[in-house]
């Protein structure tokens, strides 16, 4: 009877183990894909950022000199 027992335990411990193992080949996936697509996009993106901050700008100056008249 404790040999059964026994043999339950280490298949649980075996089962967690790769299960952690799994998790971990996931998440470094899912980096990786990440990181391929901010270094593909990367340039696009900082136009996209460049050019929302100038018309930002724009819109400010304009309020500036809209409320000084």
């Amino acid at each position: 009877m404790r040999n059964i027992f026994m043999k339950k335990i280490s298949k649980n411990k075996k089962s967690k183990g790769q299960s952690l193992v799994e998790y971990g080949l996931i998440l470094a996936l899912v980096s990786v894909v990440a990181i391929t697509v901010l270094q593909t996009m990367g340039g696009q993106i900082k136009v996209t950022v460049n050019n929302l901050t100038t018309k930002l700008q724009q819109a400010n100056q304009l309020s500036q000199s809209a409320g000084a008249t």
